[in-house]
């Protein structure tokens, strides 16, 4: 019986690894695998979606000054999943471990990550979902890929197809989840792992597809924006204008969490004590300004249609870009994409609200464009990603934005494994 079941899967792994002899059509032997590896990301996100929505639910009951021993408490819960499971890593480990370990990611830190992350998350902390799911699909493509008997490039390109799997579930653009995959590995060349790029893609809609199944979300952006027509040649002068605020505003987020970790470094404490003291002070942001709680995927569309004043919006942004490099910098798990983008947004409204007449879906996606960019060095894949995300039909001006954020960042990059340099040589 062990002999008959040994077989069947050496027969599995020569058909998915030999030509498929019997199709006409320019069909690669591999394609199969990527499609496989989308499913399963678009099953653990959409898994991982239904709980994450569940939790925020039930800790969302929580307000005022009682969210402040809420988020202390969840902290030093977190802190104790990665103290006994094993500290899962952030994002420059990730990049890391696909420049220097064969592109192969550990898959024995995924129980932390998704629970440490679960928990950060759902209390209210300010980062979002993206990163941890980026390293459990894309682990989850190593050990598809090794068992596989895979080696080398097609162990990079499959683990690199998991994490586009894991972005475009979350940011629903399949190209723009691809793009950004690749782009996030290198602050220069985006080309570095080109080969990659088909199987991030096939991977990216495969695991789309699954994840709207799942969670029933509904095709279409993810923000509504107010419309934006009849474009002027003009939009491109105003799009690197407003991109100049953009960069700035980045150019003080990298500045504030190169700052908070030069300060809890020195904080020689076990890591749940950390992650508590993370949260008390977050929680205490949090109830003297709500808005800042949370990771602003439902916070941007609130900033975008309420009426606050330009002082409010002001004291929101710098506190929010401060909760949110408290949470990078004191051990909370999760990405600082969407919570960007949430930014951005209060920054758009922010320069709509001083210089009246300005159409706002034009200031707040090119402001959200250059401000990403600039922080995460991926100016081509940002260009599609708020195209999809804010159903902003005129790419142009996202472009400029997004070029200027780009090439206004600054030379060393908020994450450091993008320069390529190994760990040991970059301490």
């Amino acid at each position: 019986m062990k002999f008959s079941t040994n077989r069947r899967v050496f027969e599995l792994k020569d058909t998915l690894q030999g030509p498929l002899k019997f199709n006409p059509f320019v069909y690669n032997k591999l394609f199969l695998i990527w499609t496989i590896l989308g499913l399963i990301g678009g099953i653990i996100a959409g898994c991982y979606w239904i709980i994450l929505e569940h939790l925020t639910e039930l800790f969302a009951g929580v307000e005022g000054i009682y969210v402040i021993p809420l988020m202390t408490i969840g902290g030093l819960a977190a802190g104790l999943v990665i103290h006994k499971l094993g500290d899962p890593g952030e994002i420059d480990l990730i990049v890391d471990n696909i420049h220097f370990n064969k592109g192969r990611l550990d898959p024995k830190s995924n129980p932390s990550m998704i629970l440490s992350s679960l928990l950060c998350i759902s209390v209210g902390g300010s980062l979002g979902p993206e990163a941890p799911l980026v390293q459990v699909v894309g682990s989850t493509g190593t050990y598809i890929a090794r068992k596989l008997g895979f080696k080398g490039e097609d162990i990079r390109s499959i683990t690199i197809a998991g994490m586009a799997s894991a972005f475009t579930a979350l940011f629903g653009a399949p190209l723009g989840g691809s793009l950004f995959a690749l782009e996030i590995l290198d602050h220069k060349q985006v080309t570095r792992y080109y080969q990659a790029f088909m199987p991030a893609l096939v991977a990216s809609c495969a695991s789309y597809l699954m994840f709207i199944l799942i969670t029933h979300l509904n095709l279409g952006p993810t923000w509504t924006f107010p419309s934006y027509s009849n474009p002027q040649v003009n939009d491109i002068f105003y799009a690197i204008f407003y991109s100049l605020a953009g960069a700035a505003i980045g150019w003080l987020f990298i500045f504030m969490v190169k700052k908070l970790k030069s300060v809890f470094i020195f904080f020689t404490v076990p890591i749940y004590i950390k992650l508590a003291l993370g949260g008390f002070i977050l929680g205490t942001i949090a109830s003297f300004l709500p808005l800042t709680r949370y990771f602003g995927h439902d916070q941007l569309q609130e900033v975008l249609t309420g009426s606050f004043s330009t002082g409010f919006l002001f004291a929101l942004l710098i506190l929010k870009l401060l909760a949110i490099a408290i949470t990078v910098t004191s051990g909370w798990r999760g990405g600082f994409i969407i919570p960007l983008f949430f930014a951005g947004t209060i920054l758009g409204v922010i320069i709509y609200q001083l210089l009246p007449g300005q159409n706002l879906t034009l200031v707040s996606v090119c402001v959200m464009a250059s401000l990403v960019a600039c922080v995460t060095r991926t100016p081509v894949s940002i260009i599609i990603l708020l195209g999809t995300m804010t159903g902003f039909q005129s790419l142009i001006p996202i472009m400029f934005a997004s070029l200027t954020g780009f090439f206004l960042a600054p030379k060393t990059p908020l994450i450091n494994a993008q320069l390529g340099i190994d760990r040991s040589v970059r301490k």
